[in-house]
């Protein structure tokens, strides 16, 4: 394949369901919808954990969270644990673009992004230390906070998403012109990631009562599975401090309003790549960080391993591209290092070869392999032990340490309520998933590293007594200070 410009497009716990192209029949998303029909999009997309700061340390690095450290939203990226696809496409002569959200550690790292505009990174340099403490959890309520207050206004969110979409359109008609080599734009936004709210015209596409309710949302469906079950009640909420149908309606309609939202900015974005002469020498990517549960399962927010929270939407387009392909073969981000050093002419580096990916521009012609399993890990806030997930064309396995495993066929149970870890019927399935992720990591060793580092953290910023007297200070990150109220 000839080498192309690289738009990569990346938005904040964006539900891959949430998309008209997905099959949802309330979600408006025109412009993402056109992009699928002129693309591929990958029906089986996985985040390699289900966090910002590791999620997107792996989508720089294209490596796993544990072979780089990074382990939960203290553990932001900084150049020095492997490098990123930016190191590669600027050390061969690539130059790249960074535009909004990056949730590294500081701008001053040599992260391989040396162009970075309006960046946002994470708070103080440090992160969230708080959720470092993965034993005796005190319950945070974040979560209902957010439905409590969602609905239509203003945020720095929006804000910040809506000089993103304005800084990337201007680059596009501005500093394109005279380039004799591929460029790399990557515009990273914010939405659909709560708070939840929206502008009140997005908020007025839908009708309350059109809204659809969670998946299990309802505590006598709520899955029990002792992990998920401890996690529910550290983290989100229990029985007695469930909102109303009402409230979740109102929640969710926020949500639907923040995606159509997102997709009108990154419809701003496509429109200028377009009348600038450009999309067919520029190959594009859309994805996102994580999902968001939305009330799935008794859950709100993301760090679980259900398709909610795990699974991202994930959408290529451009030359030699098929139009309107859906493929099945399951990705994660890791494989979009080696498809951003492939869509340019770069390739693979020898530094680079022992990468867990594959690019995806072969997998999208129908090249796909036979069997393919993606991986995705979870060591961070609200969890005592580590939990892995292995997913491959008809099951997902879950290893909870400490806990019994979920084993689920999504072919016939695609919202993930039929347990069959424990049926006698899948014995065989259950271990081959067991050995599969032996060969990735150690669970336990794996766990046990990561305690370890947390705690060495905790020790280096005061202590544990410290850290849960300040507590968590604020439940997301902060937009850059130009963009906040006040």
């Amino acid at each position: 394949m000839d080498p192309t410009n690289m738009l990569v497009l990346m938005s904040d716990e964006h539900n891959a369901r949430m998309l008209g192209s997905s099959g949802h029949s309330i979600v408006q998303t025109p412009h993402l919808d056109a992009l699928a029909e002129r693309g591929v999009r990958f029906s089986a997309a996985y985040c390699n954990s289900p966090i910002c700061v590791p999620s997107r340390a792996s989508f720089a690095t294209g490596r796993y969270v544990h072979q780089i450290g990074a382990w939960d939203n203290a553990a932001p990226y900084t150049g020095s644990s492997s490098r990123s696809w930016g190191h590669c496409l600027t050390n061969s002569g690539i130059p790249v673009t960074t535009i909004g959200k990056l949730h590294y550690r500081d701008s001053s790292d040599d992260v391989g992004f040396p162009d970075q505009r309006i960046p946002m990174h994470v708070m103080d340099g440090k992160g969230d230390l708080f959720g470092c403490l993965r034993h005796d959890m005190a319950p945070t309520r974040f979560q209902l906070e957010h439905i409590d207050e969602a609905g239509p206004g203003d945020s720095e969110y929006l804000r910040y998403d809506t000089a993103i979409a304005r800084e990337a359109v201007r680059w596009l008609h501005e500093e394109t012109g005279g380039r004799t080599t591929p460029w790399c734009l990557f515009v990273s936004f914010t939405t659909p990631h709560f708070p939840l709210i929206a502008p009140s015209r997005h908020i007025d596409r839908y009708r309350l009562e059109d809204i659809d309710m969670p998946i299990a949302g309802m505590p006598d469906e709520w899955p029990q599975h002792a992990a998920v079950n401890d996690f529910r009640r550290l983290r989100v909420q229990t029985v007695s401090e469930m909102r109303s149908e009402e409230a979740v309606r109102v929640a969710r309609r926020a949500y639907y309003a923040m995606c159509s939202f997102l997709d009108e900015q990154i419809g701003q974005v496509l429109e200028a790549l377009e009348a600038s002469g450009l999309s067919d020498s520029t190959r594009v990517v859309y994805t996102s960080d994580h999902g968001e549960t939305l009330g799935d399962y008794g859950l709100w927010g993301k760090s679980v391993m259900y398709d909610s929270a795990s699974a991202v939407p994930m959408i290529v387009s451009g030359p030699d591209v098929p139009s309107a392909g859906v493929s099945d073969c399951p990705v994660s981000l890791v494989d979009l290092f080696p498809s951003i050093t492939t869509a340019t002419g770069v390739g693979a580096c020898a530094e680079d070869d022992d990468l867990p990916g594959s690019e995806l521009w072969s997998i999208a012609a129908g090249h796909e392999p036979d069997e393919r399993l993606v991986f995705s890990e979870y060591h961070a806030m609200g969890s005592s032990s580590a939990s892995y997930m292995l997913r491959d064309r008809q099951f997902k396995f879950v290893d909870h340490v400490g806990y019994l495993p979920q084993l689920f066929d999504l072919s016939s149970d695609p919202t993930e309520l039929i347990n069959l870890a424990e049926d006698p019927g899948y014995v065989g399935t259950v271990q081959f998933f067991e050995r599969a992720l032996q060969a990735i990591c150690d669970p336990g060793v794996t766990d046990a590293a990561a305690k370890a580092d947390q705690a060495r953290l905790i020790a280096e910023n005061g202590g544990e007594d410290l850290i849960r007297k300040v507590g968590p200070q604020i439940n997301f990150t902060r937009a850059p200070v130009e963009f906040r109220a006040g």
